[in-house]
């Protein structure tokens, strides 16, 4: 028993699958935050721009 207990201790096969794991979840919370950030921006744009154009078609009327 004690043997299959220091094997499980030494196994490090699964150690790398986590790590993996964790980077791959680190990467797409980064990916998601800066799509959001980004998307934000880029709506906040397209709305100020559609403003000024119903602004400058209602001006030439």
């Amino acid at each position: 028993m004690t043997k299959l207990f220091s094997r499980f201790l030494k196994d490090e096969s699964g150690a790398t699958a986590i790590e993996y794991g964790l980077i791959a979840a680190l990467i797409s919370v980064a990916l998601i935050t800066g799509a959001t950030t980004l998307g934000d921006r880029i709506g906040t744009t397209f709305n100020n721009l559609g403003t000024k154009m119903n602004t400058g078609v209602t001006a030439s009327n």
